[in-house]
């Protein structure tokens, strides 16, 4: 027995119905990205039902749909990749992750840069491409670590490879991280941004690593101490700080990712592939790349098409989101998004899974499917 969840990092669809708090009104991601481009191909998602879900320009309904379709709506407040997983296996927040839109306090940055023995550059809010570019040149100079955030409740540092290697910048985002703390100053995730290249041409490496806050017990802690395999594909391990996933797997990019979930048929019997493609996020929502993140969702729908005839009778597959991020909406950050879910067990009909109360859900089919008990959560299967 295998349970897959793939989540398609941001790839949301529609605003929830508290978007208002979060100046989100109007953000639907699928549906305004297929609009920017005359439409998307996705037949094989289109096949599941993704097109009887909400309207989407290319991906029409369908009258014999042959998986699980349906909404997710978000009890936790916030709109981040942290808050989105950890509700996925169990855990709701009573509280959002505190954010720092102008900048951590003077009196932390100083114990901070106390403590990693650097003075450091920047620490305001800012996309990691155009930071880099801005402050690029003085880093390199200097040997400063740019430090800075986002609209997410995000500690980020980028240091060129070349200047402070990998090894380092990790240990300086740990040291962060361990001053990070709730409840006042305990940010989601503290990242490194590693980069590359010359004056001009600085480009962000795969060597990105995020150092999170530990979630409580969740339903992956359940199912190690059953036993079963917890397979973290891109950045779940570090999403879970490790908890709960006692097999993982860096990835470089989205192809990566399914590639290795193509693998991980092959790799475990049993257990629980957990998939998080990020370049739907990184690469395009953030950037607001509308025609490259219709080219993912495609890239990807091929994959699936292939994936799909080597599951058996005892898998059941899960593809979501954890927030939106609306290549074509203001800004360039995160959106208070419905994320999609779709479903599918070979030989099982397809069905309408409505709009279902919480991203846990997901954990408690994971849960039922693999037959241990779990009380949050309704199972969708």
């Amino acid at each position: 027995m295998r349970a897959f969840c793939i989540v398609l990092d941001s790839v949301g669809i529609g605003a929830m119905p508290d978007a208002d708090k979060y100046d989100d009104i109007g953000s639907a991601t699928l549906q305004n990205t297929a609009k920017a481009l005359g439409g998307l191909k996705l037949p094989t998602m289109g096949k599941l039902g993704l097109g009887n879900i909400e309207p989407i320009m290319g991906v029409a309904p369908e009258n014999n749909p042959k998986g699980g379709y349906g909404k997710l709506l978000e009890l936790s407040p916030g709109k981040d990749t942290t808050t989105g997983h950890w509700e996925m296996v169990g855990i709701k927040l009573d509280y959002a992750f505190p954010l720092f839109p102008d900048g951590f306090p003077k009196n932390w940055l100083q114990s901070y840069e106390k403590e990693i023995e650097r003075e450091t550059l920047a620490n305001y809010a800012s996309s990691g491409t155009e930071i880099i570019m801005k402050l690029g040149d003085e880093h390199v100079k200097t040997g400063k670590p740019i430090v800075y955030t986002s609209a997410d409740s995000v500690f980020q540092v980028a240091a060129h490879e070349e200047v402070i290697p990998l090894k380092e910048l990790y240990r300086i985002c740990q040291i962060a991280r361990d001053m990070l703390q709730p409840p006042d100053m305990g940010v989601g995730r503290v990242i490194a941004r590693p980069f590359i290249g010359t004056s001009g041409a600085y480009q962000r490496t795969p060597n990105r690593h995020d150092f999170s806050l530990k979630p409580g017990r969740t339903v992956l802690d359940e199912l190690c101490d059953k036993g079963f395999p917890v397979y973290g594909i891109g950045k779940i391990y570090d999403i879970f700080a490790g908890q709960g996933v006692n097999r993982h797997v860096s990835i470089k990019s989205n192809r990566d990712g399914m590639e290795k979930t193509m693998s991980s048929l092959e790799e475990i019997d049993k257990g629980f592939v957990f998939t998080n493609l990020v370049d739907f996020d990184m690469l395009f929502g953030h950037r607001r790349d509308a025609k490259g993140y219709g080219a993912a969702l495609e890239e990807f729908d091929q994959w699936l098409e292939k994936f799909l005839p080597k599951l058996n009778e005892n898998d059941f597959l899960m593809i979501t989101a954890d927030h939106g991020c609306d290549p074509t909406f203001k800004g360039s950050d995160h959106t208070r998004e419905y994320p999609f879910i779709l479903t599918y067990q070979k030989g099982r009909a397809g069905h309408n899974l409505g709009i279902r109360k919480g991203f846990w859900d997901i954990a408690a089919t994971v849960a039922s499917h693999l037959g241990i008990k779990y009380d949050r959560g309704t199972p969708l299967c």
